[in-house]
Formats: C-alpha cells, sequence, structure tokens
C-alpha cells in the first residue's frame, strides 16, 4: 500500500516492517565473529514482534539468498553493512557526549536499544521518538526482559509529522543545551520537504556544538522502481509482504549535506565502502552489487559556533 499523509504503522507492517528488519540486521551483526557491535535486545525483540521470516533470519533458519544474489559474499556484505551502520551512529553519539552532551534525541526510534546497551556518561537523558505503537512496544517488551535503561530514558510516542518539538520540550528537553541527534535510516521515508523541515527544526531546537548523525541515500532521487520491487518480490515469496518503492519517497530533494551546510552546519561526509575498510571488512565489489538506493553515505555535522537559529517549519 502506498504511504499518504496520515498513514500510520506497528513493528509488523508498513514502514514499521522495515525496523523490525534492521533489528533482525543488528542481531546478526551481534553474532558474528569479532563483532563490531553488541546489541544483546536485537534478538529478543524481533522474536517478540513475531514475523516469522525475521525470525528465521536469525536464527539461521532462512537461506540469505533471498535478499538478491546466491553468493556468501552477499550474505557477509549484509551482515558487514549493518555492522557498520550501527558502529557509525553508535560512535557518533558517543563521541558527542563524551564533548559535553548531555542530551540524545533519537529520531524513528523503532527497535533502536542504545538507551539501554551503551555506556552513556552520568547525567545523560536520551529521547525515543516514534509511532505510539512503536513506543508502546518496545518499552513493554524491554521491561519484560528485565533490561534497565544506561541513562535517563524518555520516550515520546508521537509521529514526525506532529509537532514533536513541542513534545520533546514537554517531556523535559533543553534547547539551550548541546544535543546529540540521530536520524538513522529515515529520511528514505519522507518527502523532500519535510526532510528540510526536519533539519530546520533540529537546528532551531540545538545549541552551537550540537551534532548530528544521519545517512545520505543518493539512488533515491531517480529511484528505479521496477529494480526495487523485483529485488523484494523474494522476500513476498517467502513470507515477507514488503515492497520497498511504495514505502519511501523518491524523486528530487536536496542532498542532506549540502542542506545542513547551508543552514550552519559543519559536515563531513563517509561513504559505506570507506567504512568497511576503516574496520577492515571487505567491500562488496562485484558479488554484491548496490542496490537502487546506491551507495550510502554517512554523515555527521556539528552546529557552528554563532549559528543563527533556524525557523522551525
Amino acid at each position: 500500500m502506498a504511504r499518504s499523509s496520515n498513514d500510520s504503522w506497528d513493528l509488523a507492517s508498513s514502514v514499521g516492517t522495515t525496523a523490525t528488519m534492521v533489528a533482525a540486521g543488528r542481531a546478526m551483526a551481534s553474532a558474528a565473529s569479532g563483532a563490531l557491535i553488541d546489541d544483546p535486545f536485537a534478538a529478543p525483540l524481533v522474536r517478540a514482534v513475531g514475523v516469522e521470516f525475521f525470525t528465521m533470519m536469525i536464527d539461521g533458519e532462512l537461506d540469505l539468498s533471498v535478499f538478491g544474489d546466491a553468493s556468501p559474499e552477499r550474505a557477509e556484505a549484509m551482515v558487514n553493512g549493518m555492522a557498520v551502520r550501527t558502529r557509525f551512529f553508535d560512535d557518533c553519539a558517543l563521541a558527542s557526549t563524551a564533548a559535553g552532551a548531555r542530551q540524545v534525541v533519537i529520531l524513528a526510534s523503532g527497535l533502536d536499544s542504545r538507551a539501554y546497551r551503551l555506556p552513556w556518561p552520568d547525567g545523560t537523558r536520551v529521547f525515543e521518538l516514534d509511532q505510539p505503537e512503536v513506543i508502546s512496544f518496545k518499552t513493554s517488551t524491554l521491561a519484560g526482559l528485565g533490561a534497565q535503561p544506561t541513562a535517563t530514558r524518555r520516550a515520546i510516542p508521537i509521529d514526525l509529522r506532529d509537532d514533536w518539538p513541542a513534545a520533546l520540550r514537554d517531556n523535559g528537553f533543553d534547547p539551550s543545551a548541546r544535543t546529540a541527534w540521530l536520524a538513522e535510516g529515515l529520511l528514505i521515508y519522507l518527502p523532500p520537504e519535510a526532510q528540510d523541515q526536519l533539519f530546520d527544526r533540529i537546528t532551531a531546537l540545538s545549541a552551537p556544538g550540537s551534532t548530528i548523525a544521519t545517512e545520505w541515500a543518493p539512488g533515491i532521487v531517480d529511484l528505479d522502481a521496477e529494480k526495487a520491487r523485483a529485488m523484494s518480490a523474494p522476500l513476498r515469496d517467502h513470507g515477507l509482504d514488503i515492497d520497498m518503492p511504495s514505502l519511501v519517497y523518491a524523486g528530487q530533494r536536496t542532498p542532506v549535506m549540502d542542506y545542513l551546510r547551508s543552514i550552519g552546519w559543519q559536515v563531513s561526509g563517509t561513504p559505506r565502502d570507506e567504512l568497511l575498510a576503516r574496520f577492515a571488512l571487505p567491500t562488496p565489489g562485484d558479488a554484491a552489487p548496490d542496490g537502487p538506493l546506491g551507495e550510502i553515505v554517512y554523515v555527521s555535522a556539528e552546529l557552528s559556533t554563532g549559528t543563527p537559529p533556524a525557523t522551525a517549519r
């Protein structure tokens, strides 16, 4: 089903399904030999969602060739890609708090468990924003597992199309304090104008020295919907009803790094293959060609001193 301006989801439907897929990837990356990440909550959260396809993935009962390539290299590349993606956002958040930030905001947090698994400095508050059903499910599931946050966690059930800045402030967020913002795996699910609005709102809420970690998927501009649909067809054949072209917003949009620079952020970008090389992991090469979204560029930015606040739209 195509997206609409008032659609909603849980973790087994629509955009929520992709959050569960990402958590399954984190579970597999955590179990890999010499793992770059350690997310002990990913697997139990995926099991609790109850989508058989993802449960089979993390149990090693699913042939990963259904994702489009029969080679073992392709399966390894998928796991490595999720490992470096997760590590990038972990490192950005921890670097920001090491530099003095004590507020972390995770937008569209899905099954993210950073509030429970990262070694936050004393006094850190982690704000998580997502759909009400998603927040409720994760909170209750982790409580049932006996998990305890390693920071002060503020879970805010709100759609990012609503007035989430007001909800943040109502839950104790301080715009005058430095903040580490995480927008992981989010932007392709926003219309182009909503992407710009998101960064305007973040900037309006950010003190100098605040940071953003996000990513840029260049292929979203001219997404080949038929190619993307063909790649997801085998997933449907194995019981996973997901159609990526209907979930994302393709078309022209301002590249993330350009837009952030234009509103006062100091920006750097790291292509996925560079991250893989940094951690001595093999790059996919011909065995695992880039998908329709192209090679992801991971973006980190810091708000310059004296930057005038953006007008929230």
